[in-house]
């Protein structure tokens, strides 16, 4: 390996007043940290969604342990860099950056064979199905609308909304959304951890009754197993509880894999593809399905060697911004976004001249 480079980009989001909501958080950007790393005159490219610091972290822990590293190894070298980062911090940036730094290690492979990341990989599938996912409580009801059954409209079967940020306003909301995309599609909700379990548990009842939701998305807080597993074994029968999104070790898997009916895993934060092909293999063990958590352009790729795999999520802020950073992103069509296999690794090449504004870390490459 020659070198490694990082770089953060911070784009500002497309919400009402420069601001999207959840259940629990505001945002007003989101920020992508790159990596390429080299070998033999060829880059590989990696990335992870979190605070501009990860790439900080990766140059100053990471960095220096790949380079004159055997660029064909990817596995022996992410189990080098997971023991540097003991002392350092394994949760949170520590594995963001561990992720960002394989998945370009895996791209960079497959580029230096000539093959698409999908074909180097073990695949199990040729093309993943995709939700579409956005629906931000701070929408106005039209906006709402409009873009979850825009998302129907261009044969996606599955759209998600954000709820539980006022719970009192939650009903109109799913009542628009259902009348406007009719009975057939699938109607996810998200609560990102913002209810208690009786609350939680009340209202997984009504959204399986009155709108048929059948995916209630972190009704409580990922660090409340015991309120997750509540609303698994006491909810309706055909309401998936699902998280996931924010497990950064393997503990963290086998720990929720107990207690949801359909796990999350992020390629992005759970330790990269290695970590993701390991993951694939337990939740095959235990029967479980595994959905995709966002950064399509990667998920695409990487989710076909999980077995289990249900569908990946097509959320709307990450799919702009790997819009406009790269060329090469993947497309959904009827439903299901497949890797380019005509372009080695994941595809992509990064739009320098483009995402130059909104650089936050590191220097345009000359």
């Amino acid at each position: 390996m020659e070198r490694v480079e990082t770089h953060a980009f911070r784009v500002p989001v497309d919400g009402p007043g420069g601001i999207e909501q959840d259940g629990t958080l505001d945002w007003s950007a989101t920020t992508l940290v790159l990596v390429r790393v080299w070998s033999a005159g060829t880059a590989g490219l990696g990335y992870t969604y979190g605070d501009r610091s990860v790439a900080a972290f990766l140059e100053s822990t990471l960095a220096e342990a790949v380079r004159g590293a055997d660029a064909l190894a990817p596995a022996a070298l992410w189990q080098h860099c997971d023991a540097l980062l003991r002392n350092a911090g394994r949760p949170g940036a520590g594995a963001m950056a561990l992720s960002a730094l394989d998945i370009a290690l895996w791209d960079l492979k497959s580029r230096l064979l000539g093959l698409p990341l999908v074909h180097l990989l073990p695949a199990w599938h040729r093309e993943v199905p995709v939700y579409g996912s956005g629906g931000f409580t701070n929408y106005p009801l039209g906006r709402l609308v409009e873009q979850l059954a825009g998302w129907v409209e261009q044969g996606i079967p599955r759209v998600k909304l954000k709820t539980s940020r006022s719970p009192a306003h939650d009903p109109a909301r799913l009542t628009a959304v259902r009348r406007a995309i009719g009975d057939a599609p699938e109607l996810m909700a998200d609560a990102n951890g913002a209810l208690s379990g009786k609350q939680a548990l009340y209202w997984a009842g009504r959204l399986a009754e009155e709108w048929g939701v059948g995916w209630f998305e972190e009704p409580v807080s990922s660090d409340d197993p015991r309120g997750l597993a509540l609303l698994r074994e006491r909810g309706p029968a055909g309401l998936d509880i699902a998280a996931g999104e924010y497990a950064y070790l393997l503990r963290d898997v086998t720990d929720l894999i107990e207690v949801v009916d359909c796990l999350q895993a992020d390629v992005t934060r759970c330790g990269g593809i290695t970590a993701l092909l390991r993951i694939g293999g337990l939740s095959a063990a235990r029967h479980i399905d595994v959905s995709a958590h966002c950064a399509p352009a990667v998920s695409a790729h990487a989710f076909c060697a999980v077995p289990r795999l249900r569908h990946l999520e097509y959320f709307h802020d990450h799919v702009r911004v790997e819009g406009l950073l790269f060329d090469g992103v993947p497309q959904p069509a009827a439903g299901v976004v497949r890797p380019d296999t005509g372009r080695p690794g994941l595809g992509l090449e990064v739009r320098w001249a483009d995402a130059e504004p909104w650089r936050v870390h590191g220097e345009r490459p000359g």
